[in-house]
């Protein structure tokens, strides 16, 4: 008799530690397949630290093979799911096509960019969700200073040292604490013109920072940043991006080529592509994370919408801690159905909340007990070396290197502003020549839970929208005057992709204008870089005088 099949589909938090634990639950009696883009589970809290030059990228991932060996890793991304059929469709890397069949099907395929119907904003900002986004920002942040550095023009000089971060949840609260470190650090080694310092904005329209938490972690965050320099305006947020800059709501224009989306996450739409009852892009599950009706369906993390059995009537938010746990509970669940033990209903109990805000400050309130400074910071980076899944010393290593001596800030030009676009179906892999987007994916202002979506967590008009050519490879553009060539949120030095790439305004807009996107039936137009040598022209053909 074959062994079960469980297929699981996604390698966050959630996925990963269904496929650790249900490895050891199983014992080889069942086939498990973990189906991933990557091959590494990324520890998201840590990665505002890599854009500040903290951590080396390598440091917030775990090797999936290495720490997951008796579980089958596909690379691919899930294009759709049979359920009746019991199987899963998925592209690989290199564009090639697989069908993988299950017995029981774990959904844990995460979340998405945010995206509002702001003129402007899938254009000029970029977001903060895998870790091509994390290396094209500290890129990005440290060619602006280099560039505002080396400027004539005060008014130059300023906007490209002013960062606008947009959000002040978890995420933006750390990427605006963090930044500013970075950028100080910068100045120090290489003074800017007189009286130009480095600028943060931190904008929300909620009422206070980290509106999810307890007000006195969001009081010391508030402090900390206030203190450090960087400007927080609650009740604020942009009505218009460009590439000169931002238009807040308040009226203010704010010149600066760097725009932080952090506004919050949604599902990925493949739960919303199974047809399924939802909860605002979530799949409806039970207590036991199983999809009523559908026996050997299960879902955890952001892809589902949990009843929280502590607040009845409401469901469980889209955090990192609820996804890791209920991890562990579907895995727990999936080997009941098995015949391998027995279900368990998925509770939950804060055990309190760590913010890490550079340096040595931290907002924290292990067990309910209200820290800050030294004391709060000790406390976050504890929580993080003992909750990684790997790559411990690593991490200690890096944080006490960064302590002694100064950041490199460097360049390596490995991710470009049109590869990490902010409407993408995919943050967690950059957009290369010839790749597509995940097909199907509805875009943000369609459908039946249109602008719909949390802080915590939250794609794509046409069904078929995400399916567009790319660039056939990055272009570099001549050099022009200051005043003569469109500045993108990506600054200058990026290298802007031929019309119809993902930073064409058509193709990636998200605002209602109308526009359609590149066929992907039309034919690649090689466009000679300014350093290439011109081909040879092509020989004359004889004619029928007897030319030669």
């Amino acid at each position: 008799m074959s062994r079960p099949r469980i297929v699981i589909v996604g390698a966050g938090f959630a996925g990963y530690r269904a496929a650790r634990v249900l490895s050891r639950l199983t014992r080889h009696k069942a086939d498990i397949t973990l189906l991933n883009p990557t091959d590494y589970f990324l520890y998201l809290p840590l990665l505002p630290q890599v854009a500040a030059g903290i951590l080396e990228p390598r440091r917030v991932t775990v090797s999936l093979t290495g720490t997951l060996p008796d579980v089958r890793l596909v690379l691919g991304e899930a294009d759709a799911i049979d359920l009746d059929g019991q199987t899963v469709r998925y592209t690989g890397p290199e564009g090639e096509g697989g069908t993988l069949p299950y017995d029981r099907l774990i959904l844990a395929a995460g979340s998405v960019n945010k995206l509002l119907p702001i003129p402007g904003v899938a254009e000029h900002a970029h977001g903060f969700r895998g870790l091509p986004e994390a290396l094209y920002l500290r890129d990005h942040v440290t060619r602006q200073m280099e560039l505002a550095a080396a400027a004539d023009d005060p008014a130059s000089c300023s906007a490209r040292c002013t960062f606008v971060v947009v959000g002040a949840g978890y995420t933006g609260t750390e990427v605006a604490a963090q930044g500013k470190l970075f950028t100080d650090s910068q100045v120090r080694r290489r003074p800017l013109r007189a009286g130009v310092r480095p600028r943060w904005l931190l904008l929300d329209i909620a009422e206070r920072v980290l509106p999810e938490l307890d007000e006195n972690l969001s009081r010391t965050a508030d402090r900390v940043l206030r203190q450090r320099g960087v400007e927080v305006r609650m009740g604020t947020s942009v009505k218009e991006a460009t590439h000169r800059g931002v238009l807040l709501t308040d009226g203010e224009f704010v010149d600066t080529r760097t725009l932080v989306w952090c506004v919050g996450v949604r599902p990925d739409p493949l739960a919303e592509s199974l047809g399924l009852p939802l909860e605002k892009g979530r799949l409806l599950v039970d207590p036991h994370l199983q999809v009523p009706g559908r026996p050997g369906l299960f879902a955890a993390g952001d892809a589902a919408a949990v009843p929280d059995l502590e607040k009845p009537g409401a469901y469980t938010p889209m955090t990192a801690q609820h996804a890791w746990r209920q991890g562990k509970a579907v895995a727990h669940n999936v080997a009941a159905s098995l015949g391998l033990g027995e279900r368990r209903a998925y509770r939950h109990r804060d055990l309190g909340f760590v913010v890490d805000l550079g340096g040595v400050k931290a907002a924290a309130n292990p067990l309910g007990i209200p820290l800050s400074g030294v004391a709060a910071g000790a406390v976050t980076r504890g929580y993080h070396l003992a909750a990684m899944p790997g790559n411990r010393v690593r991490v200690a290593a890096d944080w006490l290197l960064d302590a002694v001596l100064p950041r490199q800030a460097v360049q390596l030009g490995l991710v470009r502003s049109w590869s990490v676009p902010l409407d993408t179906a995919s943050p967690e892999l950059a957009r290369v020549p010839g790749s597509r987007e995940k097909a199907g994916a509805p875009r943000e202002g369609s459908g039946p839970h249109a602008g719909e979506g949390t802080e915590a967590a939250d794609r794509i008009q046409d069904p078929h929208a995400a399916e567009h050519s790319e660039p056939p490879g990055p272009v570099r553009q001549p050099d022009l005057p200051e005043g003569h060539q469109p500045i993108p949120a990506g600054g200058p030095a990026d290298p802007a992709p031929p019309t119809g790439g993902p930073a064409d305004h058509d193709a990636r807009s998200d605002t209602g204008a109308g526009g359609g996107l590149a066929s992907s039936d039309a034919p690649a137009v090689h466009k000679r870089r300014p350093d290439e040598p011109m081909a040879p022209a092509p020989p004359k053909p004889a004619s029928s005088e007897g030319d030669t």
